[in-house]
């Protein structure tokens, strides 16, 4: 077996504790869209919404929400603009 020429490649700018969105995100938030930074998701942005925030999280495979309580919807009804 041959080794591998071409070698992974990171696709994330920075890791997402260093994100400007990083602060506005709950303490369960923040274990969730780690959770999921294992699987390519990267945060995109935080959404306020009636006092509670969603954070946002794209990926190839899609979209994914978390809520304030750290739940997370993978296939949430939700239109990014490009």
């Amino acid at each position: 077996m041959q080794a591998q020429d071409n070698p992974m490649l990171e696709r994330r700018q920075r890791a997402p504790e260093q994100s400007t969105w990083w602060n506005k995100l709950s303490l369960a938030q923040k274990f969730s869209v780690s959770s999921l930074g294992k699987f390519g998701y990267e945060l995109s942005f935080v959404r306020n919404e009636e006092g509670h925030s969603l954070a946002v999280l794209t990926c190839s495979s899609g979209i994914a929400v978390i809520t304030e309580d750290g739940d997370i919807n993978t296939s949430p009804n939700i239109k990014i603009r490009d």
